[in-house]
């Protein structure tokens, strides 16, 4: 059995992102999404035209790994180094913005990839094997060699 911490995080990011694109209709970026930052002290919206993919198939993978999870932990998961005040301060953690992922998260729920619970949300069986078999496609191609080792 392959789990998705078997396969590299950014190409098993990549991998959801274009299915999210191109088979879940419930995730697709708001209007807005074109203007928006993603966080505080950013200066721009994020350059890449599928952005909101990416940052949805590394919630999904948070929400797979960490579960349940709130929405301040994920803002925490994908805070930045932010410059605040003159050269003389140091950087500090600043938080990813809120909104993004609220929205994120709301869509992920609406195609049944993720539910709330009382403890926080946390990844369906729908989306558990979604993210297992994604992972296993991965793994396969890349033929990464596991060694496993006796106890």
């Amino acid at each position: 059995m392959v789990s998705i911490k078997d396969v590299p995080q950014d190409k098993l990011v990549e991998r959801i992102a274009k299915y999210l694109k191109d088979n879940v209709p419930q995730v697709k970026p708001p209007q807005w999404a074109i203007y928006v930052k993603t966080g505080r002290n950013k200066d721009r919206p994020p350059q890449n035209d599928d952005w909101w993919y990416f940052r949805a198939a590394a919630v999904l993978r948070r929400v797979y790994l960490n579960g349940p999870v709130g929405l301040g932990s994920l803002r925490s998961s994908f805070s930045y180094r932010a410059k605040i005040g003159p050269k003389a301060r140091s950087e500090r953690t600043a938080k990813a913005g809120g909104a993004v992922i609220r929205n994120i998260l709301h869509q992920l729920e609406a195609a049944g990839l993720i539910e709330r619970t009382s403890a926080g949300r946390v990844i369906t069986p729908k989306g558990r094997s979604l993210m297992d078999k994604l992972a296993s496609e991965l793994f396969k191609e890349l033929k990464i060699n596991v060694k496993v080792f006796p106890q």
